[in-house]
C-alpha cells in the first residue's frame, strides 16, 4: 500500500505552550476543553525512549491515545490511516515534537503510531488513553495490533 502525505480525519495536535519562570517552567499536557470530543481518559503513563531508538508501529481497536510530547527530548510521530472507512484512509502525517515544539496528539483507533526519538537524551512521552491497559484487572487481551515485527508490514519509520 502506498501512503499519501496529509492530514487525517480524528488526528488532531494541540500545540501546547511552556510557561517560564525564575522557578523552572510548565506546560499543560491536557485541558477538556480543548479536546475535539468528549474523551474518558481511563489511565495516564509516562514512557522514556533511548535515542535513536523507536516505539511501535501499532494500532487500536477501540482505544483512543492521547499523546502529550513536552520533552526533554524530541521524536519524530508517524501517522498512517489505516481505516478503510475513513475519508482519509491512505494518508500519511509526520510531525516533530517535544523540546521546542510541545504537543499534546489524540490518536484515534485505526489510526498506525509510531515515534523514534531524533535527539541526543532520552525522550518522554505520556499518555493520557481512554482504555485501561489489558481491562480492569488486567485479566483481558491488549488492544493492540503490532506491526513491527512483519517484515511485510507497509508501516516503516
Amino acid at each position: 500500500m502506498n501512503f499519501t502525505t496529509g492530514d487525517i480525519d480524528g488526528v488532531r495536535v494541540i500545540e501546547l505552550a511552556r510557561h517560564e519562570d525564575a522557578r523552572g517552567h510548565l506546560i499543560e499536557t491536557l485541558r477538556q476543553d480543548e479536546l475535539p470530543q468528549k474523551i474518558d481518559i481511563a489511565m495516564s503513563y509516562v514512557s522514556f525512549t533511548l535515542p535513536g531508538k523507536s516505539r511501535g508501529p501499532h494500532e487500536h481497536v477501540r482505544q483512543t491515545d492521547v499523546f502529550a510530547f513536552t520533552g526533554p527530548g524530541r521524536l519524530k510521530l508517524v501517522l498512517w490511516d489505516n481505516r478503510k472507512e475513513s475519508p482519509t484512509y491512505g494518508k500519511m502525517s509526520e510531525h516533530t515534537l517535544g523540546d521546542g515544539a510541545p504537543a499534546t496528539v489524540i490518536v484515534p483507533p485505526g489510526v498506525v503510531h509510531a515515534y523514534v526519538n531524533v535527539s541526543d537524551e532520552p525522550a518522554m512521552v505520556i499518555n493520557y488513553p481512554d482504555r485501561l491497559y489489558r481491562g480492569k484487572g488486567k485479566g483481558e487481551t491488549v488492544d493492540e495490533i503490532r506491526h513491527e515485527d512483519d517484515p511485510e508490514s507497509p508501516f516503516k519509520l
